[in-house]
């Protein structure tokens, strides 16, 4: 079995590259350590690339439909990595996931229409619905000895006062790195049909759990789950491909799927690339092995940080993350106010996204991407400790 190389240090700049090359428009500095976009700096997987190449050989790239062995890949990684039957019928590509769930929204609802979000959460669960008008309702998850968890009863009674058309689920939980549990996600499902929600699932990071946590496509935790939802899935995220675009979306009930897929074909938003379809199916059929080691070492990451900041920054506080690159740092025991918490990064050299960001719940907070070198992350906490030594000394 190969070996991948973690510790590789890959510059990305000039690349266009929003992580690194954005720097200067985001932050007004391009000093900083970019631990802020979601991709990884790893080396995209070698057997993705050689697809790439071999396609790119052929020399023409005109209009393409997706292969039978595209399909195929897709159903049968997400049965062997989620242990879930899709079939190929309910499957579509779609050219995002962000754009997927203004997709959805735009289909199945109408302006003014309330959409739920759970936060903290992904900044564009609010922006998306707010800026094709309709109405943001807000069920904010519920932090309990150090974990969260949905208010699933607050949920109900949100409903009760404010009639709602759509649920935005982000499973795993960006940017808490929580995989909700079955009983969870059942529960959620009756309660989105009593009321009348569609429940749209962002399931980008979910390839990415991190055992003994057990991540359940939404459509799979039950019937009333797969006969009200779209599934949103990718394999960006897990091999550093974002940038290819090769999303797509599972929708099960066939009502919902073809009104659903006859609003994306009229627009012709189901029409995938071709380096869309040969990165998935690089990806799906030779990237076990990837897939292993990239979370193994991962996991090693978001120790390091948790360790280090035990013992070096005990003020901050990394949640338990049991999914993704992620890392959702409890910043309160500083006792900054949010513009001087992100001063403090920036004084450190660190460019994180903001917690407040991530709407009620995110203050006192930052994301923290751990899918670097772990060199990397050792000197961006050893700049941190460093700045937080002097705020300490300057309140002492």
């Amino acid at each position: 079995m190969k070996q991948y190389d973690f510790d590789e240090l890959i510059d990305r700049h000039g690349t266009s590259c929003v992580k690194v090359d954005g720097l200067k428009a985001e932050y007004g500095q391009t000093d900083l350590l970019p631990l802020w976009v979601a991709d990884m700096d790893f080396r995209t997987p070698d057997f993705v690339v050689e697809a790439l190449h071999r396609r790119l050989k052929h020399e023409i790239f005109g209009y393409t439909f997706p292969p039978e062995s595209y399909i195929r890949a897709i159903v049968d990684w997400v049965k062997w990595k989620q242990n879930y039957e899709v079939r190929p019928e309910w499957l579509t590509y779609i050219p995002g996931i962000v754009k997927g769930l203004a997709f959805a929204i735009d289909c199945f609802t109408e302006k003014g229409d309330g959409v739920v979000i759970q936060p903290p959460i992904y900044p564009p669960f609010r922006r998306v619905p707010e800026t094709l008008g309709r109405q943001v309702l807000e069920n904010p998850l519920k932090l309990e000895g150090g974990r969260y968890r949905m208010d699933l009863d607050g949920l109900e009674n949100l409903l009760e006062d404010y009639p709602c058309k759509a649920l935005l689920l982000s499973s795993p939980h960006n940017p808490g790195g929580i995989v909700w549990d079955a009983g969870t996600l059942a529960r959620l499902a009756e309660i989105c049909l009593r009321h009348g929600l569609l429940v749209f699932s962002d399931e980008i990071h979910s390839e990415m759990a991190f055992r003994p946590a057990e991540q359940r496509p939404f459509p799979s935790v039950s019937q009333t789950a797969a006969d009200h939802s779209i599934t949103f899935m990718a394999p960006s995220k897990t091999f550093n491909i974002a940038g290819i675009v090769s999303s797509y979306a599972i929708v099960p009930n066939e009502k919902l799927r073809e009104k659903f897929f006859a609003y994306l074909a009229a627009r012709e938003l189901n029409d995938g690339t071709i380096f869309a379809y040969t990165a998935t199916e690089a990806a799906y059929t030779q990237g076990a092995d990837w897939l292993r080691q990239m979370l193994d070492y991962v996991k090693g990451n978001l120790q390091f940080v948790d360790a280090y900041l035990r013992e070096n920054i005990p003020a901050i506080k990394a949640y338990p993350t049991q999914a993704s690159f992620l890392s959702w740092l409890d910043c309160r025991e500083l006792g900054l106010k949010q513009e001087d918490l992100v001063a403090l990064f920036l004084r450190a050299g660190l460019a994180l996204n903001d917690g407040a960001s991530f709407g009620t719940g995110g203050e006192g907070h930052m994301r923290l991407n751990v899918g670097c070198p772990r060199s990397i992350l050792r000197q961006a906490l050893h700049g941190l400790k460093a700045q937080c030594v002097y705020v300490n000394t300057n309140k002492a």
